[in-house]
């Protein structure tokens, strides 16, 4: 199950649906749209016209970029949508939406100007376990040059990262990974509380379109 926002901005659970997906958002780079939460902001507003639609959006956190040195400070955000499409069509539309906001890639963990994430579809484990296994526990060096060339879903490094966890608590905490078992509320207890603490929120009010905000956002 996950945590979302009604019209009223309060927090109701519902199951989560095979065309129900989280997906993480960030940004360290300006764009043509503007800095890095206008650029977060477009990113949104641009999915209902790729077929996924808003359930629910957290509030904006500002992070350090990773690896530590490698750029800016990031923007990051997580969202529910939800679309009538599997899993790699979702991974198309949102990097069409990364395209359209001239996202590029060149190497890996670079500076971005839009970063769009596919963090999960419902309870789904996309090829097989054993792969989600494998790539989930890929030391941190050979993350460095290794990259699947298949969709994995859940993402592999979710559980590692509290610029996704953080936010992504605010809008699922319920959401159980499908692998490990465990909520996001607990995967997010386990980090480490420095990597905790290098977050900090902005006011949504000033980083998310205020219709996102009354509409989705979980206080």
């Amino acid at each position: 199950m996950l945590g979302h926002s009604n019209s009223r901005g309060a927090r109701v659970s519902t199951f989560m649906y095979s065309n129900t997906f989280l997906v993480a958002l960030g940004s360290n780079l300006p764009s043509e749209t503007g800095y890095s939460a206008e650029t977060v902001r477009s990113a949104l507003a641009n999915l209902p016209a790729e077929g996924l639609h808003l359930m629910a959006v957290s509030r904006f956190y500002r992070s350090p970029a990773f690896p530590a040195g490698s750029g800016p400070d990031f923007v990051n955000a997580c969202a529910v949508v939800r679309g009538n499409m599997g899993a790699p069509e979702a991974l198309a539309a949102l990097h069409r939406v990364e395209e359209a906001l001239g996202r590029s890639r060149t190497h890996r963990w670079e500076a971005r100007k839009i970063d769009l994430d596919l963090l999960a579809m419902g309870d789904a484990v996309l090829p097989d376990p054993e792969t989600l296994t494998r790539w989930t526990n890929l030391p941190l060096e050979a993350q460095k040059c290794e990259t699947p060339d298949q969709l994995i879903v859940p993402h592999p490094r979710m559980a590692d990262r509290a610029f996704v966890l953080i936010p992504l608590a605010e809008i699922a905490p319920l959401w159980r990974h499908p692998v490990s078992g465990k909520t996001v509320a607990e995967m997010v207890s386990a980090l480490p509380e420095a990597e905790k603490a290098g977050l900090q929120a902005f006011d949504p009010a000033k980083s998310v379109d205020e219709t996102l905000v009354n509409t989705f956002w979980s206080a």
